[in-house]
């Protein structure tokens, strides 16, 4: 054990910690920081905290919601460790006053986070500034703890994070197959284009059955007429969008020619005349504490959200929210984005979902199940938070004592592998091909004539490079700078909405671009290689970034474990993410370390047919499921 050296005690004491995150993970690190002899800590968290945490964030009481979770949790941890420093920040990691200058000022940085951008940039932050990261993540039963050290083991960046899971327009506009695509439908599209900014591109039909022969004034289904009351309004609704939209999608025979042709849902079909008058009449005059309170289930007498409901349950369902938004939230109407904490919204949203899958044959799900996929939630385990802390606890104790010897990546398992939950494997040294700690150039493939320089802004140097003020030079101009001095503000403006190759220093085939970000004191080359077309279907950004490689796979397994090391199929079957969370990928995501450590290379097909058997249950970081032997996984010492 660390904490068995002889020098332990005094470098806990003098040691300065900034911990990143006040979540599930957060509290129970902050608490097991103090009680291990920790006296100055600091803590930077954004939320604030939400019914939904008190499950498992156990340093918050119901009558701290809406309170900042880092401020909340230090009240709490100086209850019983009243003589340590705690300095909370309720702020963003990304803010300008979280700079390099700022994190040099720690003996070791801790992340608990939820999201990958964020992630990316405390990890950027940590290289500029030479303090180790102990990186952590969990979801469901899985977990996973790594120590990053410049030059001395990988960064947080040196192997590709899975990128979030989109899926074409196309697909879901006019050919879901998959509960996950009605889900989105009904979140993004018909739940934004009812109750969020009408001035927000959609790609739902608008137009009327009415006004589909004519060309001439043509009607917005969606705006609502002065002489139409809610219960008119929201069956007009229902009718477009699960019974004329769908017999409009129907007309194009050759749509169809390969797939189940979906069955066009009217409300008289389902719900009767009388039974639509009734439609809510059950509880109207009830009361609501608060507007995430209003309830349709409520309304309706139903209760249990893991009923599967009925066709016509969902129809009731679809309408009465419908009616609760304009009748109990009007004033919210027009300003709302879904949140998985709004019940109203998720009821709304899972009735239509059902609604659209009962029409594509999809079946269908419970409330419970459906606010899991819509709000990204793998349900957490507070079990798993606690062993995690530990372990971060314990690879903190080794940084600070310089212990590079005893470094360790633990991935905590569900089932158990060699009679193991806990499996620690040696880190791996930095990524030459990491772009991020080796400086490799990267290559884009981009049609330079028709691509815009926002687009290169928004989907690759933010999206996937994590840059937050990028500055882009081609040679030694200037292309754009996102923190500008004012004089400049339009220049840059006009430079981003112009095609790559007609900027005032063109951009085309062979151009190497300089990309920046100042805050992070991190920057890259890009290579811009020019390509006229893309596959929509797999390549829905019209580009492709490359060079940023594994330079290996991990090693062949031949004694299989079962479970899939706790890669269930009964805990998600679809993307999700609810805090402190990772990705589950293959193992053939992992690189060899070198071409002398005695490892094998995984034959390609065998590769490719173990990461089928995995599951990705979350999209913002990976969890990487090690089996076999643990001899395979040792590697030569760090330097």
């Amino acid at each position: 054990m660390a904490s068995s050296h002889p020098h332990s005690s005094e470098a806990i004491r003098g040691a300065k910690v900034l911990m990143v995150g006040a979540g599930g993970i957060g509290c129970e690190l902050l608490k097991t920081l103090a009680l291990s002899g920790f006296r100055d800590i600091h803590i930077i968290d954004m939320d604030t905290i939400e019914v939904s945490n008190l499950n498992r964030q156990f340093l918050f009481r119901q009558s701290h919601v809406g309170q900042s979770k880092a401020k909340v949790a230090r009240d709490a941890v100086l209850k019983f460790r009243p003589h340590i420093n705690i300095k909370p920040y309720h702020a963003n990691v990304k803010d300008p006053e979280f700079d390099v200058d700022f994190f040099k000022q720690f003996n070791v940085v801790l992340n608990g986070l939820d999201n990958l951008d964020a992630r990316r940039h405390v990890n950027r932050l940590c290289l500029a500034a030479n303090v180790p990261l102990v990186e952590s993540g969990t979801t469901g039963f899985l977990g996973q703890v790594t120590v990053h050290v410049k030059g001395k083991t990988e960064c947080y960046e040196c192997q590709p994070k899975p990128a979030p899971k989109t899926y074409p327009v196309c697909t879901i506009t006019s050919t879901p197959s998959k509960f996950v695509h009605c889900i989105v439908w009904a979140k993004d599209l018909l739940f934004a284009k009812l109750f969020g900014d009408k001035n927000q591109d959609n790609d739902l039909n608008v137009r009327s059955s009415d006004a589909a022969s004519s060309s001439e004034n043509v009607e917005d289904v969606f705006v609502r007429r002065n002489d139409e009351d809610i219960e008119q309004y929201g069956r007009k609704i229902f009718d477009h969008v699960f019974g004329y939209n769908i017999e409009l999608a129907l007309s194009n025979e050759e749509t169809w020619k390969n797939r189940n042709r979906p069955k066009p849902i009217y409300s008289k079909d389902v719900l009767s005349d009388e039974l639509a008058k009734l439609n809510g009449n059950i509880d109207k005059n009830c009361a609501f504490d608060d507007e995430f309170s209003v309830s349709a289930m409520a309304s309706l007498g139903m209760k249990n959200p893991q009923d599967i409901w009925s066709l016509k349950e969902n129809s009731r369902i679809f309408l009465e929210a419908l009616r609760l938004f304009f009748t109990q939230r009007g004033k919210d109407v027009g300003n709302l984005t879904f949140d998985k904490d709004d019940q109203l919204a998720v009821e709304f949203v899972t009735a239509a979902a059902n609604i659209r899958a009962a029409s594509f044959g999809i079946p269908l799900y419970s409330l419970f199940e459906a606010k899991g996929i819509a709000g990204n939630i793998v349900h957490a385990v507070a079990t798993t938070n606690a062993v995690i802390a530990g372990l971060i606890v314990i690879e903190t104790i080794k940084v600070l004592q310089n212990d590079i010897e005893s470094y360790r990546m633990t991935y905590c398992l569900e089932h158990p592998s060699r009679k193991m939950l806990l499996m620690p494997v040696e880190p791996f040294e930095p990524n030459k091909s990491c772009y991020v700690c080796s400086e490799t150039p990267l290559t884009l493939e981009i049609n330079t004539k028709r691509s815009k320089l926002k687009d290169f802004v928004e989907k690759i140097v933010k999206a996937k490079l994590g840059m937050n003020l990028p500055l882009i030079m081609n040679s030694s101009n200037l292309l754009y700078e996102a923190d500008a001095e004012d004089d400049m503000v339009a220049i840059y403006a006009a430079n981003l909405e112009k095609v790559l190759a007609e900027l005032p220093s063109p951009v085309t085939g062979g151009t190497m671009l300089r990309v920046e970000d100042m805050h992070q004191e991190f920057g890259c080359n890009v290579n811009i290689k020019h390509r006229e077309e893309f596959d929509e279907e797999k390549e829905p950004d019209g580009m492709v970034l490359s060079g940023w490689t594994k330079h290996v796979s991990a090693p062949e397994n031949k004694d299989k474990p079962a479970a899939n090391n706790g890669a269930s199929t009964s805990e998600a079957s679809v993307p999700a993410a609810e805090s402190d969370e990772v990705t589950i990928v293959s193992p053939s995501k992992k690189r060899k370390l070198t071409d002398d450590s005695g490892i094998p290379n995984a034959p390609a097909g065998e590769a490719r047919n173990h990461q089928d058997e995995l599951q990705v249950i979350d999209d913002e970081d990976d969890l990487v499921m090690l089996e076999g032997s643990m001899e395979g996984f040792k590697k030569r010492k760090l330097s």
